[in-house]
């Protein structure tokens, strides 16, 4: 049988014995101890993140949410360049997800998958994301009927706390799926 503190071969001299020396016994009981510490010190961490989070606002809750949307937007178009000028996908610059209709102009499609898609931080932050090209590349991509619909979308929306985590969780699943798709392949 071998030692599991040295992985030697020994000699059992007792039925329940695994480790051939008091030290090779010790080293097994630190381990053992080290193992049960992270496993307290990850359920608090967990416990922790719990109690965070049912501190949250609904804004907090809702910039969660449209950040994990917004990820998955940037991972999904990421062969793709700017939708509202020519930069390509090789660009090093920040790319960012960028709404079609402002949240504050359509809360409704705020999350809406149409609505929001991969831009360089110049055209996002400095040129109010560049309508006038965005939207002739925007049809070719989703096509007209979708454009239009989403022209037409001017209620307000309120998103309740259970909606956006689970918004979330979905699309840091998927964001994390298409990542592991993208990067490991």
């Amino acid at each position: 049988m071998k030692c599991k503190g040295c992985k030697q071969p020994f000699v059992k001299l007792r039925p329940m014995q695994i480790a051939c020396s008091p030290d090779c016994a010790y080293i097994i009981g630190k381990r053992a101890g080290d193992r049960a510490r992270a496993r307290e010190a990850r359920i608090e961490s967990q416990e922790t993140l719990k109690r965070i989070e049912a501190l949250m606002t609904l804004q907090q809750r809702s910039k969660a949410a449209e950040k994990a949307v917004n990820r998955y937007v940037r991972l999904r178009d990421a062969s793709d360049g700017c939708i509202s000028c020519l930069k390509g996908p090789e660009w090093s610059g920040q790319w960012h997800a960028s709404h079609f209709r402002s949240v504050g102009a359509a809360s409704s499609i705020r999350f809406n998958l149409w609505n929001i898609n991969k831009a360089c931080s110049v055209c996002n932050n400095f040129k109010s994301g560049n309508l006038s090209e965005y939207e002739p590349r925007l049809i070719l991509k989703i096509g007209k009927d979708k454009v239009e619909w989403l022209k037409t979308q001017n209620q307000i929306r309120r998103y309740d706390a259970e909606y956006l985590n689970r918004l979330k969780q979905i699309f840091n699943r998927r964001a994390n799926r298409l990542s592991k798709r993208l990067y490991v392949e």
